[in-house]
């Protein structure tokens, strides 16, 4: 039961964060522009990017869609992971890691109400 508790605080923090990265993207923050600009993303594909970002955080509440959601989370942080370690930024992808982690943990303990 306990176990069930946290899994569901750290599902409502990764779809918290998935959202707020995502409305962040969506909208065009300087800092993500700048970011991701480096990377040879325009602004429609910043804009795709945080989409996928914000359909991602939402399909984790769905004990249907949990996995993917995570895996598509996963995927994204993984790729943010890879261009800044292609840029030999190597603290922007240790900053990214405990966000990795967070996907690959809540994916083991599973969905809270997965019957």
């Amino acid at each position: 039961m306990i176990i069930k508790i946290i899994n569901s605080v750290l599902i409502l923090l990764a779809v918290f964060m998935g959202f707020k990265q995502g409305i962040a993207m969506i909208s065009g923050k300087p800092e993500m522009t700048e970011m991701f600009e480096k990377w040879g993303f325009d602004k429609k594909g910043l804009m795709i990017n945080g989409a996928v970002t914000i359909l991602a955080s939402l399909m984790i509440l769905f004990p249907k869609t949990f996995v993917w959601g995570n895996f598509l989370m996963a995927a994204g942080i993984l790729m943010i992971i890879c261009l800044q370690l292609f840029n030999k930024d190597l603290k922007g992808a240790m900053i990214e890691l405990p966000f990795l982690c967070l996907n690959l943990l809540i994916i083991y303990l599973q969905h809270p109400l997965k019957s």
